[in-house]
């Protein structure tokens, strides 16, 4: 999954992670940054000077974490710290201020304003301004820990260290077991220095959720979805009741083929499924285990990989043949680069083509000067994709460390997609510059790889002539199922364990234990080694320590299917369902554009329910969509033993929410 930056998703509760800027001058105490309070405002004039306010600072702190992320050192932790404090001081104040105006008569549009603004960080800071200082340190340091993290083995000459993306491809390509669980075990050894800073993270947000009136932290994010914190965890219950039949009818088909590959003994781990053996770190996408779960070999081939590998190659020898005959080792290696990068512009290029075809402007001619398209040889950065809004007035960038491959190329549509509902709402007031809330944020971009349909890609080159009849429709549709349905739990667990970290039923003692227990819970996996208290796996994962909520991309999951069916309706498409692309249909784009334009100026049922008729979120749509997959699996599956027994000591859920406190 992709998460998009921070500031950008300020209005839409998203973290605060680091930051980084190169000032000369020392930065201003953060207590300088509290906004002085107006004598005699009203609230409409006091939303209109934070809108002001917060539109000037924007850009600025911006930058910083732009560069924090594309220049990982002390230096910038050091000064990513500051701008952290400056700004939450600053949300702190905001906040404070408002106070005042419980109670008094304001125009509906204020009154959202300011139940926005308590909402505008998913890290509340405390009052206290040393611990305020505390929390932004750690939470850079945290950052850095990630982003720089890699597994070393060997020592002296032969000492080799990988990252991230390294054992990525371990787990991507391999099938021997040992290699990958040498790699899965690896990577997960960065979070173990994170548990200590982490267990105190936890301690100073509470504290700044508790004086903003919530329980706690978990309570904070739950109020973000314009229904009580009771309601939201309810109701993602009830969509992924809806969902867990196909869920485990894909997980039964996975185990058998991983035991028939691996052998009954290594294939399955008491009925679960081997963390290390899914072909993804997290278990979350399992489309790197096609070469396994492919139902009908070679059918109606999708093979975008190797479409995107022939276009890095042919860039390759167009670079190459620039250098000349016999060019050096040197120039050799300068033509490599540079087509790595050409091949990454060209897929973002195709994307761009997608949105604009529904009538969407082409990218500002800065995207393309300053996004980061492939991973820098010089120097750390984050890798994880995200997409920018520098300064709500048209400079957005994304961030990527692009290889040629389906799954960054799916990647890089879904970024879009989050770039073009910013400068779908940029018209908005600063605090309405937010998705309707954070899972159409996410859903966005993955509506349009729903409409990436095989007769798609085809007109694009990136396949040949689809294939018709049942067996190319069912290996099409588990395509699509081993990224989107093999998600739909991992979306959902990550915030149960952390709703459970905050409320205090998951004690620091029990970190490990219960996020394992979580992942038998609702996904289905477990680790092949005991994983103790000595470790902290979640600490492995980027929206831990980057401190970004989850929930969001668990209703991505559902949204997406739903925007999906409203604008194939709005293009007028009759058939199937899992069959229809829209693109290039301009009045489907009118429709998205006109839902993108609102932000979060309305409650999302309400924006919901103008681009699909329906203000209930529903996971209808996911099961007509994959209704052919999952009569399929039922028909696979039979007579075989499905399901799996999770360990008994699951994390309770969360404290019933106390009260009203904290609520808009």
């Amino acid at each position: 999954m992709k998460q998009r930056h921070l500031l950008l998703a300020l209005a839409i509760g998203a973290s605060v992670i680091s930051l980084s800027a190169c000032k000369k001058e020392p930065a201003e105490p953060a207590t300088s940054a509290t906004p002085a309070a107006v004598e005699g405002e009203t609230a409409d004039q006091f939303i209109a000077r934070v809108n002001d306010e917060y539109r000037k600072l924007y850009p600025e702190i911006n930058s910083a974490q732009w560069l924090s992320s594309t220049y990982i050192n002390d230096d910038s932790q050091m000064l990513a710290a500051k701008a952290n404090e400056r700004y939450l001081t600053q949300l702190n104040g905001w906040i404070e201020q408002a106070r005042k105006f419980e109670g008094q008569k304001m125009s509906p549009d204020t009154a959202r304003s300011i139940q926005l603004l308590k909402l505008m960080t998913a890290m509340p800071a405390p009052k206290d301004p040393a611990k305020l200082s505390e929390l932004t340190q750690i939470a850079t340091r945290m950052e850095g820990m990630y982003g720089s993290g890699s597994y070393c083995t060997g020592e002296g000459a032969a000492k080799q260290c990988r990252q991230l993306g390294e054992l990525e491809d371990v787990l991507r390509s391999s099938r021997d077991y040992d290699q990958q669980l040498d790699a899965w075990q690896g990577w997960h050894s960065i979070a173990r220095p994170m548990r200590k800073d982490y267990t105190r993270f936890t301690e100073l947000v509470n504290e700044g959720a508790k004086e903003m009136g919530f329980a706690d932290t978990g309570e904070m994010w739950r109020s973000g979805y314009d229904m009580t914190p009771v309601e939201i965890a309810a109701e993602t219950d009830r969509l992924w009741g809806q969902v867990k039949p196909l869920y485990e009818q894909l997980h039964c088909y996975t185990r058998t083929k991983l035991e028939a590959q691996y052998g009954s003994d290594k294939g399955q781990v008491n009925g679960l499924l081997p963390a290390h053996l899914m072909g993804n770190m997290w278990q979350q996408d399992w489309g790197n285990l096609w070469d396994m779960l492919e139902p009908y070999k070679g059918v109606g081939s999708l093979d975008i990989t190797s479409a995107l590998e022939k276009e890095y190659q042919a860039d390759y020898e167009r670079e190459l043949a620039k250098a000349g005959a016999g060019a050096t080792i040197d120039k050799q290696f300068a033509a490599e680069r540079a087509a790595q990068l050409d091949v990454a512009k060209q897929m973002t290029e195709r994307a761009q083509d997608f949105y604009t075809s529904l009538g969407m402007p082409k990218l500002p001619e800065s995207y393309w000067a300053k996004t980061q398209f492939i991973k820098p040889l010089d120097r750390d950065v984050v890798c994880h994709a995200s997409a920018w809004d520098m300064n709500m007035a048209g400079d957005v960038r994304t961030k990527m460390c692009i290889k040629p491959n389906e799954e960054d190329f799916t990647t890089i549509y879904h970024e879009l997609g989050h770039i073009y509902y910013d400068l779908a709402y940029n018209k908005q007031p600063p605090l309405f510059q937010g998705g309707a809330n954070d899972g159409f944020h996410e859903a966005i971009g993955d509506t349009m790889v729903l409409a990436m349909t095989p007769k798609y890609l085809n007109s694009i080159g990136m396949v040949g002539t689809p294939q018709q009849g049942n067996e190319a429709l069912i290996n099409s549709q588990m395509r699509m199922a081993l990224a989107k349905v093999s998600f739909l739990p991992f979306g959902l667990m990550i915030d149960r364990w952390r709703w459970g970290v905050f409320d205090g039923s998951i004690k620091p003692d029990h970190y490990n234990q219960a996020w394992w227990d979580l992942k038998a819970k609702y996904q289905g996996v477990a680790p092949v080694t005991p994983r103790g208290e000595d470790f902290f796996d979640p600490g492995a994962k980027y929206h831990v320590p980057g401190n970004t909520p989850y929930t969001r991309y668990f209703l991505s999951h559902i949204l997406q299917f739903q925007f999906y069916k409203g604008l194939c309706d709005a293009s007028g498409y009759k058939g199937p369902l899992y069959d229809c692309t829209f693109y290039g249909n301009k009045v489907a784009g009118q429709k998205f554009w006109a839902m993108l334009e609102k932000g979060s100026s309305q409650p999302w049922q309400a924006t919901l329910k103008e681009l699909t008729g329906s203000d209930k979120a529903d996971a209808s749509a996911v099961l007509e969509y994959f209704g052919p997959l999952q009569t399929w699996l039922k028909q696979q599956n039979e007579g075989k033993t499905c399901g799996w027994a999770a360990p008994s000591a699951a994390a309770p859920k969360p404290a019933a929410d106390k009260g009203t406190a904290g609520k808009g």
